[in-house]
């Protein structure tokens, strides 16, 4: 079986006339307990081959994985690759014993987890975050297992700690029981169970041995992927960055070090998008056969040379165009082929207007999605273009072209949703570009206001409430046009008023601001019933709007200022927290949606924590209600899904309660917040 566990049973386990059966060669070998698998790490003599991805399971996985264990559920057998250290790069911290190493090709997730809780710590190899085997702990009356809770688990005396027990045997325990008066009749089944649960340590687990001269490393790798068929196979670049670290053990150090320096500016890039960035600049080509030919000298070079490219377009597209952190950049691929034409030009485009051009690409590739879904072949036929020569980026604009049709925006381009659209990036974008203007103290909002490290909010210009109150749907509610940016504290003023309202306002006191936000001036247009109207009115503005730009751009005709300093010339403070996903994005929504549906206010995404004395950013929360659910009578709560331990902290630190999964949230909400009042229908 896989690491991708998701649910057990007690059905027969057939893995032995599986393996009678089995195609890709595996030699089973004699059980081996858990506790020898983990001694064996501590040797070193089993470990992880450097091609293995990190550790991935959730705390829903690690919980239900102890629980199987705890009953005795089968939970599959673990597969290894005997061999030499010099055929297979090994991952970094492994102790070098001997010259035979054993690597774990199948039980990662599983043997990770368990020696995180029996040794308290994770194994030298660990590449992950360690807290999502952190602090379970085991009821002894329920016989179930969750992660430590304070309020929940700090008096009872029945919660037990799982490392503890694992490490210190049960006396501890024995001598919490005697204490109590009341648990003293309970004592025989309470030492039962803590037994069997410390019994785990001695379970055994069949290991499948591959052996043998003939199991090259691209052998291994595709036994993996036929193993891992439920999961997450190997790419080529997995394969092509094992090849590497072969001959230059610290390649993946390397690449990990550019990504930090990118990440802490702003940008979060994953590591195969730059191996393959660093093949196409290097080679020109979609497969990594030269690359992992080439001399370590030659790749290390390769690697400078992407960075100084990956860095100019950073700073040249967050200066130029204002997009200046990873959620609004669109598709790296993008950066990608354009790291290819400027490594052909030795790194300097010929002029501004051919820079011009090269935005008006990028900005388009985005926006039509060129690498979604089939990434590499697209890459490749772009790629395939450019030849150094000055007519590269009119080659690139002529494919666009000619699979897209005509390139231009429209106001049906602004109707999609949310701020994963792939038209946000161009809103925010035109509210970069254009000078646009806070619209309760008329300061541009164009520099050094927007971005990750501002205390800048989206503005729903129709309240969400009133128009759900108005039986409007939610893509009509989140809109693209329906989104202002705004400074935070003109957020919260203007709260949840009617546009009919607050608009004469803002246009009396700050004429200009509205239209510096293409807000239709029409005040019949302000009214809720004439919301669709409205949403059609300024549209048509955004369209305009950016297609004056984008031709601007592509005729030279955009005066050559910048509107915010380079990301990656001005100094970035290290913010933790971040919606990771479009998949988050829907759930922290889902999870708004239902406490509105329980006449509870929404959250607001993407809170920006702030220092109240220096104002400088603290932490991103994915979901926050800064004045309680009961707004005056609650604690501030925070969702924090998937988040570093980091960002929980300052987040308490800062009088807020958090909660890590909707699940938690929501039982939250019914045990203290909707207790003696009817449910709405979850």
């Amino acid at each position: 079986m896989s690491d991708n566990y998701e649910e057990h049973d007690n059905r027969p386990d057939h893995t032995q006339e599986a393996r009678r059966h089995d195609p890709i060669g595996r030699k089973e070998s004699a059980p081996l307990k858990i506790s020898t698998l983990l001694d064996q790490i501590d040797l070193g003599t089993l470990t992880l081959p450097e091609f293995q991805r990190g550790y991935v399971w959730r705390r829903e996985q690690v919980r239900e994985f102890l629980d199987s264990l705890y009953r005795r559920y089968p939970v599959g057998s673990l597969l290894v690759w005997e061999t030499r250290r010099s055929a297979a790069p090994v991952r970094p911290g492994s102790p070098a014993s001997s010259e035979i190493v054993t690597l774990l090709l199948d039980g990662q997730q599983r043997l990770t987890t368990l020696y995180g809780i029996a040794r308290g710590r994770p194994p030298a190899f660990f590449q992950g975050d360690p807290s999502a085997f952190t602090g379970l702990h085991f009821h002894v009356e329920n016989e179930t297992f969750e992660f430590y809770a304070p309020l929940k688990m700090r008096d009872d005396p029945l919660w037990i700690d799982l490392t503890t027990l694992m490490q210190q045997g049960l006396q501890p325990f024995i001598e919490r029981f005697y204490r109590d008066p009341a648990l003293a009749d309970r004592l025989p089944t309470y030492l039962e169970r803590l037994n069997k649960l410390r019994s785990i340590l001695d379970i055994e687990l069949h290991v499948d041995k591959i052996v043998g001269e003939d199991k090259t490393l691209e052998t291994v790798v595709e036994i993996f992927n036929r193993v891992n068929s439920g999961g997450t196979t190997l790419s080529l670049a997995d394969l092509a960055l094992a090849k590497l670290c072969a001959s230059w053990p610290e390649a993946r150090q390397a690449l990990r070090a550019s990504l930090a320096r990118w990440e802490r500016a702003g940008f979060r890039f994953r590591l195969e998008w730059l191996l393959r960035t660093l093949n196409a600049v290097l080679t020109g080509q979609r497969t990594f056969d030269r690359l992992v030919a080439m001399p370590p000298a030659e790749v290390r070079a390769g690697l400078q040379r992407t960075e100084k490219a990956i860095d100019y377009l950073i700073n040249l597209i967050s200066s130029r165009l204002g997009l200046d952190h990873d959620r609004v950049l669109g598709s790296p691929y993008s950066l990608t082929v354009l790291a290819r034409f400027l490594h052909l030009r030795d790194l300097r485009p010929y002029d501004a207007r051919e820079i011009d051009r090269l935005l008006y690409w990028y900005v388009y590739s985005v926006l039509r999605g060129r690498y979604a879904g089939t990434t590499e072949s697209a890459v490749a036929q772009d790629i395939a273009v450019l030849d150094g020569s000055p007519q590269d980026i009119d080659r690139l604009i002529e494919q666009l072209s000619r699979i897209y049709g005509k390139l231009e925006i429209r106001p049906a381009d602004f109707q999609s949703w949310s701020i994963g659209a792939r038209f946000y990036p161009l809103l925010y974008l035109l509210a970069r570009v254009a000078r646009a203007r806070d619209w309760l103290t008329g300061v541009e909002l164009s520099h050094a206001l927007l971005g990750k490290t501002s205390q800048l909010q989206l503005h729903h210009i129709f309240p969400k409430s009133l128009l759900y109150e108005a039986g409007y749907r939610k893509e009509e509610v989140n809109a693209l046009g329906n989104f202002a940016y705004l400074t935070q504290s003109s957020n919260l003023t203007i709260g949840a008023r009617e546009p009919a309202e607050y608009l004469p306002e803002i246009e009396r006191k700050f004429p200009g601001a509205l239209a510096s936000q293409w807000v239709p001036l029409d005040p019949d247009l302000w009214r809720i019933e004439r919301y669709r109207d409205f949403l059609a009115a300024r549209n048509e503005l955004l369209a305009a709007a950016a297609n004056r730009f984008l031709d601007g751009l592509l005729h030279g005709t955009v005066p050559h200022e910048e509107v915010a300093i380079p990301a990656l010339a001005r100094p970035q403070p290290v913010a933790p927290g971040s919606i990771a996903s479009d998949e988050e994005e829907r759930a922290l929504l889902a999870c708004s949606d239902w406490l509105r549906a329980h006449g509870l206010p929404e959250g607001l995404l993407r809170y920006e924590l702030v220092d109240d004395d220096t104002g400088a950013l603290l932490a991103v929360l994915d979901l926050a209600w800064p004045n309680g659910i009961q707004e005056g009578r609650s604690e501030p709560v925070a969702l924090l899904l998937d988040e570093p331990e980091e960002t929980i902290a300052i987040a308490s630190r800062m009088g807020y309660r958090c909660f890590t999964t909707v699940e938690d949230l929501q039982e939250y909400v019914r045990r203290e917040i909707l207790v003696g009042e009817p449910l709405a229908a979850d």
